[in-house]
């Protein structure tokens, strides 16, 4: 199927499921759905949770940051002792201390970051119950902040903004389970791996070849790490590995599986603040971005590399083939890696570090937008309302009157609040990456030289910092200094963004709707989504041009060409 087609097909079903499933999701948290009902309030009264008690938001995020640190600190044990837990077929040594603690980190913060080969490192134990559950759990936490956000901006003179033991525990039951329990039969269907053997032993008699053939339980790890936008696969060579994503009606699903929530989401928030056409705006400008970014990084990977560009080929039919996968070709695979860069999801099916330099900025480019180009699970949600909060204050300036948006009037408390969500982690990654790119620790890990080597630092923080999880694959971090940073990285960018969300929502909440007026700025408008749109740019793109500029411009610019 030709890349254009591909396109199609995806647009038609998102289309068809923005409505459906994100209606469904508004009847979940609006509980108004209780099909599993049996199982969800044993679990409640197990776990001593009153679901008829709703919180303010310092309970909701005190609930959920001290529950994220309970599940960091029970994967961090699975992951140290992995030796005497069982489900260990390769008899997997525990993970050594600084790699615990950056993986746990990763997998709680919805990052999947993986500086490690999963089937040569991590036993079934780990993979399942460590790795696997916090795919779930890591998802529904970030649907959860989304919807307490979008609940501030529905009610009016309220101090609370639900439960959030409650929104987890649907989020999981009624989402993220039952679709992917659907997906991982799919990717069974068409060859993917689901086992519980440790390897097959190939030994040819006739020229004495012989081979390690590793297995596991790979389809149902597959289908939450595209669904959650975790993106952590059970290979290294995660989307490009035939057990992962052996076919394209696979790779044409995991695309479709990684946008399925986070378009979804802006049909929810559109049905929950009751305008349809607030969410449609919001999905406009991440589409806007979401089909640019597709259109250059198709163009730029038309092209082949600098190296081979030396031999005389400076066009390919078949494209830039250095690093791809062929059962899926250049196109499939720009359009693999940039659905993913720009989700918050960080799986590959090709090498992003033999990407052109035009085709690397690409990914990176999304992410450094905050990941709101759809974003991940939630997440992408909750922080283009952010950019919304910033976008309408920008508006208020220009016709000088009080902003306001959906009814709510946006004064210094707010703004304030928008602001650090939205400046925190371009902050976090420069930071990060100068203190990097300044001592001989971060250096040691750069394998190649020059404005290349400074793109390979600056992707790994700019994905830890969105909690994306794709990596260039050149660096070598697999070291106390970037598995140490590289947590604190993700940490603070996943909770420096959760904490003023919930905050502002909580400040939204008890607040009154004030009635339109001819001055009042519509936000439902193509007005209010061009503006938006520039927000987002100004933001994301003047902060980090200047390094951009020192890693794949110069780059590029070193090769004579643009493309």
């Amino acid at each position: 199927m030709s890349t254009a087609w591909t396109i199609l097909v995806l647009v038609v079903a998102l289309g068809i499921s923005w409505r459906f499933l994100g209606s469904y999701m508004e009847a979940v948290y609006e509980r108004r759905v209780n099909w599993l009902g049996f199982i969800e309030r044993p679990i409640y009264r197990i776990c001593g949770i009153d679901d008829q008690l709703e919180q303010g938001w310092r309970r909701y995020a005190t609930s959920l940051v001290v529950f994220s640190g309970v599940a960091m600190g029970f994967t961090y044990l699975i992951l140290r002792l992995q030796g005497h837990l069982g489900l260990n077929p390769l008899h997997q040594h525990g993970v050594t201390p600084a790699l615990a603690f950056n993986t746990s980190v990763s997998f709680v913060t919805n990052t999947n970051w993986q500086n490690y080969s999963g089937e040569t490192t991590m036993s079934f134990f780990s993979q399942m119950i460590a790795l696997a559950s916090q795919m779930f759990i890591s998802a529904s936490v970030g649907i959860a902040v989304a919807v307490g956000l979008v609940r501030g901006l529905k009610r009016q003179h309220s101090k609370t903004i639900g439960n959030f033991w409650v929104d987890l525990t649907r989020g999981i039951l009624y989402i993220l389970i039952p679709i992917a329990f659907v997906a991982s039969i799919i990717f069974v269907a068409q060859g993917a791996v689901d086992t519980l053997s440790g390897s097959v032993f190939i030994h040819n008699p006739l020229d004495g070849f012989k081979q390690l053939i590793l297995l596991g339980p790979i389809a149902s790890m597959e289908a939450i790490k595209e669904l959650g936008t975790n993106g952590g696969g059970f290979f290294n060579a995660n989307g490009a590995h035939p057990f992962e994503n052996p076919t394209g009606l696979t790779n044409i699903l995991s695309i479709y599986l990684i946008l399925l929530i986070p378009v979804g989401l802006t049909y929810t928030f559109g049905k929950m603040v009751g305008s349809i056409k607030q969410g449609l705006a919001l999905l406009a400008a991440m589409a806007i971005f979401f089909f640019s970014f597709m259109a250059i990084g198709l163009a730029a990977e038309q092209h082949t590399t600098a190296a081979v560009a030396k031999a005389g080929i400076t066009h390919s039919a078949s494209g830039n083939m250095v690093g791809k996968e062929s059962r899926f070709g250049a196109s499939s695979s720009v359009l693999y890696n940039v659905t993913s860069t720009q989700t918050s999801t960080g799986s590959v099916n090709s090498s992003m570090d033999s990407y052109t330099p035009i085709g690397g900025l690409t990914a990176m480019g999304g992410m450094m937008l905050g990941e709101v180009t759809p974003g991940g699970v939630g997440s992408g949600l909750y922080t283009i309302l952010l950019f919304a909060i910033v976008t309408v204050f920008v508006g208020g300036l220009m016709v000088g009157r009080t902003p306001e948006y959906l009814g709510k009037k946006i004064q210094a408390r707010e703004v304030k609040l928008a602001a650090i969500g939205v400046l925190v982690m371009p902050i976090t990654v420069l930071v990060a990456t100068g203190i990097a790119v300044s001592i001989s620790q971060g250096r040691a890990g750069v394998l190649n030289p020059g404005p290349h080597g400074f793109s390979e630092i600056l992707y790994a923080f700019t994905s830890q910092g969105n909690n994306n999880g794709s990596a260039f694959a050149g660096l070598s971090s697999n070291t106390a200094f970037y598995n140490v940073a590289g947590a604190i990285v993700m940490l603070i960018g996943r909770f420096g963004v959760i904490l003023p969300a919930l905050a502002l929502g909580g400040a939204l909440a008890e607040k009154g709707v004030v009635a339109p007026s001819l001055g009042t700025f519509r936000t439902d408008s193509i007005l209010f989504c061009g503006l938006l749109v520039g927000v987002i740019l100004i933001i994301g793109g003047l902060t980090f041009f200047p390094a951009l500029s020192l890693g794949p411009l110069a780059e590029q610019l070193s090769h004579g060409r643009l493309f």
